[in-house]
């Protein structure tokens, strides 16, 4: 029975069919759910929306969009709103333009946000149906659209609204209190009704609050730069953006902070910045004379900010004090009695470097621009002074020479770090490297370095720098004065062995020519009998173990120690037979070893009579000065007449009466602290000598390479090799180049003159 009836429900349901929706809504019907949306619109406007079903009110807006009615439903709704836009919210605003505006149209703003919410959630089917088909702002894009049109842009409220707000800024800029929450509120809304862009917050605010911001920043750098110096005026300026940028985060739209920032900086910084660098007494230059670490750093951070010129112009300053000062130091002479002029003169060179150094450390945040302009300016005042190599030089043969009495070990490390930093300035390499050379040798002879590791650091620095060529002489004179102790150990046992006895302790160093500036003796100097004989067996020696050798005496570069014995006579003892002797060992140079020597046969030797043994006027005159006029404690020779100038009749005699503390005494050499003008002379021919020969040799490198080339290449090319030592001139190449065509190394192309062409 059951199933019966089962089967009969079934083709019952098969024949039901579903009745299409009317395709048109009763008037009364669409009228009254109009209506009813309409006055649910107006309560949720007046806030009485507790009552209101809004189940209810969407179904019948649904209703009304699913029988087309989506026009009548979204014009009515515009006009609603824009009624009690018009009628209330404008109203109201108006009424308190002189009494809490900002609050009154704040409020109303979130009224109606509040209000065009539930409205949209109400008209949820029409915004998904109806907008996208006919292409209409959503219902609450619709609200904000509405509110801009009817309240904001009322001309009455737009006006005084941005009267209001910047009254407030400037107010405030003036350091009164203002109400900051009304003004972030006022922006906030603005571009919320710029729906999606920033149009309606530019058009009525930003533009106009830019603008006066120009005017008043323009009127108050002129009052800051009239009332203060440049000190005050960058702190100020710095104050003045960070106050704006904090504006703009803490109530403005974050987007104006770069916009009325770049205002600031176009009006505070950009429109005076020469006027702020070059202002007197407290410019750049007056930073830098007073070292104001602080407010070159302030000022570096605030020209960062422009970036069309704006460190250039501190840049272009403070380059042009430092080329002033530095020229003012490489040109002045101080011809003091000491001779320290080369030390002084490169301990400030140091000096302004550690200076700048720091400026550039601690207030440039080490700018590669300032970087490059400070070395662009040392090396410029620097090769001002032809005498710069020779004085690096200088310094850092004193330094090594006696360093470690006046500074630790790491001090003198890194005084030759700062030493190599100034080498580097210099466009003469190579002229530094033959006075170091020449200083080099004196140190290793005369045993007047303090320190082997010193002196080998300094070289693999140097090595560093300028490549293994550049050094490679002045390790062939290591690597000499180790072999030299060698042949003397091999000579010392050489004597024991063969039973040859010699009266003087003999030490020989034998140079290899081409490592050592040393040039031939020129003073054939007669060495006392026991050191000439000496001499002759260990050159006997020598020559015996190294076939095809010459040996050259240079004895300008030699020391001896002395045995000394004074008799004074003291007053009321001339009779007595027991007179007081003092001996003492005299450290002195083989020169003046050979001059006290004559004292051993005579009383008294004239000068003339000094120049017979064959020392050269100069170097007799550098002997005698420290034995005969220098300090008491080193004074074993009297000179008669007295007096610093030395004739051929000057008389000279042993002083009985000297008397030292000390048994060993040391015989102080005249402090040689740079090359008289003749010798500077000489260096300087020898230097232009050696440089033809590397110019030629570069030459040649090039064009072995390239077979051909124009004029301006092959001497562009050279100038690029050789400046690592020397800048050389246009001018002196093409003479080189004239000098190889002329010995057929080269030839100049038969089309072009201009064109060099290598010879094989």
């Amino acid at each position: 029975m059951s199933n019966r009836s089962g089967g009969g429900t079934k083709k019952e349901a098969s024949k039901m069919k579903i009745k299409p929706f009317p395709p048109t809504m009763d008037p009364k019907t669409e009228e009254a759910s109009w209506m009813l949306l309409k006055n649910a619109i107006r309560e949720i406007q007046k806030k009485n929306n507790s009552g209101l079903s809004f189940e209810e009110l969407y179904r019948n807006a649904y209703t009304l969009v699913l029988h087309k009615q989506g026009k009548r439903l979204y014009t009515g709704v515009s006009e609603v709103v824009k009624e009690h836009l018009q009628n209330e919210v404008r109203a109201d605003v108006i009424d308190a333009m002189h009494n809490n505006f900002l609050e009154t149209l704040c409020e109303a703003w979130a009224d109606h946000q509040t209000a065009m919410v539930m409205i949209r959630d109400i008209l949820m089917y029409m915004d998904r149906v109806y907008v996208p088909q006919h292409e209409q702002h959503p219902v609450y894009d619709m609200g904000l659209v509405l509110f801009k049109e009817e309240v904001i842009h009322c001309e009455v409220i737009r006006d005084y609204l941005v009267a209001t707000l910047l009254e407030m800024i400037a107010k405030e800029r003036h350091g009164e209190v203002v109400n900051r929450v009304a003004i972030r509120n006022v922006c906030h809304m603005l571009i919320v009704l710029g729906i999606g862009n920033r149009e309606v917050y530019e058009d009525d605010f930003e533009i106009l609050f830019l603008r006066e911001s120009s005017e008043f920043y323009k009127a108050e750098s002129q009052k800051f730069l009239a009332d203060n110096s440049a000190s005050v005026y960058i702190r100020k300026v710095e104050a003045r953006i960070t106050e704006e940028a904090e504006r703009a985060t803490r109530y403005l739209d974050a987007s104006t902070e770069e916009r009325i920032t770049k205002v600031v900086e176009d009006e505070l910084i950009k429109a005076h910045m020469h006027t702020i660098v070059e202002m007197e007494n407290s410019g750049v230059v007056q930073m830098l004379k007073t070292n104001k670490k602080g407010d070159l750093h302030c000022m570096y951070k605030l020209f960062t900010r422009v970036p069309d010129g704006g460190l250039k112009t501190i840049i272009d300053c403070l380059s042009s004090f430092l080329r002033d000062t530095g020229k003012a130091l490489v040109t002045e002479e101080e011809e003091d009695a000491g001779g320290k002029n080369a030390i002084l003169f490169v301990q400030r060179l140091l000096d302004l470097k550690d200076q700048y150094n720091a400026y550039l450390e601690e207030s440039f945040e080490k700018d590669a621009l300032f970087k490059q302009a400070i070395s662009s300016d040392f090396e410029y005042f620097i090769n001002l002074n032809e005498k710069s190599p020779e004085y690096l030089s200088l310094f850092v043969d004193d330094l090594l020479k006696r360093g470690l009495k006046e500074h630790s070990e790491q001090e003198v490390e890194l005084i030759l770090d700062k030493g190599l930093v100034l080498f580097r300035f210099l466009q003469d390499k190579d002229v530094f490297e033959r006075y170091y050379k020449q200083h080099l040798a004196k140190r290793l002879l005369l045993n007047k370095t303090v320190s082997d590791d010193l002196e080998k650091g300094m070289i693999s620095r140097l090595k560093n720098e300028c490549g293994c060529q550049f050094t490679s002489k002045l390790e062939g004179m290591f690597k000499d004065m180790t072999l030299s102790n060698t042949t003397m150990d091999k000579f010392k046992d050489h004597l024991q062995n063969q039973g040859h006895r010699v009266e003087v302790d003999l030490n020989v160093r034998v140079l290899t020519m081409g490592y050592w500036p040393t040039q031939a003796n020129q003073s054939l100097c007669q060495l006392p009998r026991a050191a000439s004989l000496a001499w002759e067996v260990f050159q006997r020696f020598y020559l015996g173990c190294h076939s095809g050798r010459q040996l050259t005496l240079q004895t300008h570069l030699g020391s001896a120690d002395l045995n000394a014995t004074f008799h004074p006579v003291e007053k009321g003892e001339a009779t007595s037979t027991t007179p007081c002797v003092k001996k003492h060992i005299i450290q002195v140079s083989t020169h003046q070893m050979c001059i006290l020597d004559l004292f051993n046969a005579k009383i008294s030797v004239t000068f003339q009579e000094m120049e017979e043994i064959g020392i050269s006027h100069k170097d007799l005159i550098r002997a005698l000065q420290p034995l005969a006029l220098g300090k008491p404690a080193q004074r074993v020779l009297l000179k008669n007449p007295k007096g610093r100038d030395f004739e051929l009749t000057d008389v000279f005699m042993v002083n009985e009466q000297f008397t030292s503390k000390l048994h060993r005494v040391k015989i102080q050499a005249v402090a040689v602290k740079g090359e008289t003008d003749p010798e500077r002379k000489e260096t300087k021919q020898k230097v232009e000598d050696d440089r033809k020969h590397e110019i030629e040799a570069a030459i040649v490198r090039i064009m072995k390479a390239r077979k051909r080339s124009a004029h301006n290449v092959l001497v562009a090319e050279c100038v690029e090799q050789l400046k690592a030592r020397f800048l050389p001139s246009p001018m002196i190449i093409k003479k080189r180049i004239e000098g190889l065509i002329e010995r057929d190394y080269l030839a100049r192309a038969p089309e072009d003159r201009k064109i060099y062409t290598y010879v094989a």
